[in-house]
C-alpha cells in the first residue's frame, strides 16, 4: 500500500476532535485483529495500553451522553485530544515520520474542536444530547475505524 504522506494523521486528529479516544481504541483493535501502524511506537505493543485504550473508548461513547459530561474544550477535554491524535498521529504516519504525524494531528484536532463542538451544540438544540451524540459517535467511530482500516497493513507485510 502506497502512503499518502500524513494524510492519515490529519484525518485522525479529526476524528480525535469531536471523540478523544476513538483514534486510540481503533488501532487498539486493528492491532489486536493483528495489524501494524505504519509508525512505531512500542507504546502501542503493550497489552496494557491496548486494552485500556479499547476501554477508555468505550467508556467516552456512554460518558458523552451524561447532562454532566463537560464540553470537548475544556483544558482536560484538549488535554485528552492532544495526547490521543499525537500518539495516533505518529502511528498512522510513515515510518520515520512519526513526529509530524504527530504534530500534524494535533495541529488539525485542536482547532477543530471548537468547530465540532458547535456542530454539535447546533444538533443537541434540535434534536437533544442523547440522540444527537449517538449520530456523532456513530459517523466518528465510522470514521475512525475507516482511517485505521486504510493505513494499517497485515504484520506479514
Amino acid at each position: 500500500m502506497k502512503y499518502r504522506g500524513l494524510l492519515f494523521s490529519a484525518l485522525i486528529g479529526a476524528v480525535a476532535s469531536a471523540r478523544s479516544m476513538t483514534p486510540m481504541a481503533s488501532i487498539a483493535a486493528a492491532r489486536l485483529l493483528g495489524h501494524r501502524t505504519p509508525g512505531k511506537l512500542v507504546l502501542l505493543d503493550h497489552p496494557v495500553f491496548t486494552y485500556g485504550a479499547l476501554a477508555m473508548g468505550v467508556g467516552e461513547l456512554f460518558g458523552d451522553k451524561m447532562k454532566t459530561a463537560p464540553d470537548r474544550t475544556v483544558f482536560l477535554g484538549l488535554l485528552a485530544r492532544v495526547s490521543s491524535a499525537g500518539i495516533a498521529g505518529a502511528a498512522l504516519a510513515p515510518l520515520g515520520r512519526e513526529q509530524a504525524g504527530a504534530v500534524t494531528a494535533i495541529a488539525t484536532a485542536v482547532p477543530l474542536a471548537y468547530l465540532t463542538l458547535a456542530g454539535r451544540e447546533r444538533a443537541m438544540a434540535r434534536m437533544g444530547q442523547t440522540r444527537s451524540g449517538l449520530i456523532e459517535d456513530a459517523l466518528i467511530v465510522a470514521l475512525g475505524v475507516t482511517i485505521v482500516a486504510l493505513a494499517v497493513r497485515p504484520k506479514n507485510s
